[in-house]
């Protein structure tokens, strides 16, 4: 039951308005993830890139936890932030990270596209939702426009880095899923906090061993892209997109990624200077029409 569920008319327009506005800002700060990890592979290696993110992170939420002096999750919610913690804090970062040593940024970008789909089933299988078969044409018409334009892009076939894109589509899925079920019953800040503290424990040694193994030359972008991967994507951000899961529904707020395509690709022509293929606008103008139509229709 998601939070309009119990409430009035009013209250529940304003809740949606609420919960579809902090979707928007969390996709925003994701838009960024891809040119903040091509920027922090500037002067780190994919692992150590991924574990020190994880470290930093985690050790900013522990900080506030501790501060705020959050309880204890519950010992039935610790299998689901084990998800949370396996999806959003090492998995995808891991997967996308090493699909960028290969792919650009805005190739990725719009694989990533998929990233509704998925969540929205995963949701529906773990739940029991019944999104509308509306919502389902709509957004399996995006997922194709995705699909369509990576085949076309990788020359009829799947590349390495296609393959570790979609196994992070996965994987990120389930963890989104699981989040935005755990932030009904607490705060989306210690959803993300707690799964990032569990992390801590293998993050710090993993971290120590591969700066030590990989090569590291910090220069002023793969240091801003450290930070903004470990306090703006992999924290803050997920904050925010926690909090509308819970207040507009998972398959609901999942449809809002739609929109990161087309905002990453913006940021990836004005921060790392790429250029881009013509079909990539195409394809991600295409899936934001599937935006307005998942977004006016019941989801369960």
């Amino acid at each position: 039951m998601t939070a309009q569920d119990s409430a009035t008319p009013e209250t529940s327009i304003a809740v949606s308005r609420s919960g579809t506005l902090l979707g928007v800002l969390a996709v925003a700060s994701f838009s960024l993830t891809f040119p903040a990890t091509a920027w922090g592979l500037e002067g780190f290696g994919p692992w150590s890139l991924v574990s020190v993110r994880c470290a930093l992170a985690a050790l900013i939420a522990g900080g506030c936890l501790l501060a705020l002096r959050a309880p204890l999750p519950e010992r039935r919610q610790w299998a689901g932030l084990a998800v949370v913690a396996s999806g959003v804090v090492v998995g995808f970062p891991l997967l996308t990270t090493l699909a960028l040593q290969t792919s650009t940024t805005s190739h990725a970008a719009v694989v990533v596209g998929l990233l509704p789909l998925t969540t929205a089933t995963y949701s529906a299988v773990r739940t029991g939702a019944r999104p509308s078969r509306t919502f389902w044409i709509a957004a399996l018409a995006g997922a194709t426009v995705v699909i369509a334009f990576t085949v076309q892009q990788s020359g009829g076939a799947l590349s390495t880095g296609d393959m570790y894109l979609f196994g992070a589509l996965l994987i990120c899925a389930a963890g989104y899923s699981e989040g935005g079920r755990l932030a009904r019953e607490m705060p989306g800040w210690r959803v993300i906090g707690w799964a990032l503290v569990l992390c801590l424990p293998l993050a710090l040694p993993v971290a120590a061993v591969t700066l030590a193994v990989e090569p590291v030359r910090l220069t002023g972008h793969s240091i801003a892209g450290l930070l903004w991967l470990a306090a703006g994507s992999q924290f803050l951000g997920l904050i925010v997109w926690y909090r509308a899961m819970a207040e507009i529904g998972v398959a609901k707020a999942s449809q809002l990624q739609l929109a990161q395509p087309l905002l990453t690709l913006v940021s990836s022509v004005l921060l790392l200077g790429e250029q881009l293929p013509v079909a990539a606008p195409v394809a991600a103008v295409a899936v934001l029409v599937c935006i307005a139509v998942t977004q006016r229709v019941k989801t369960g």
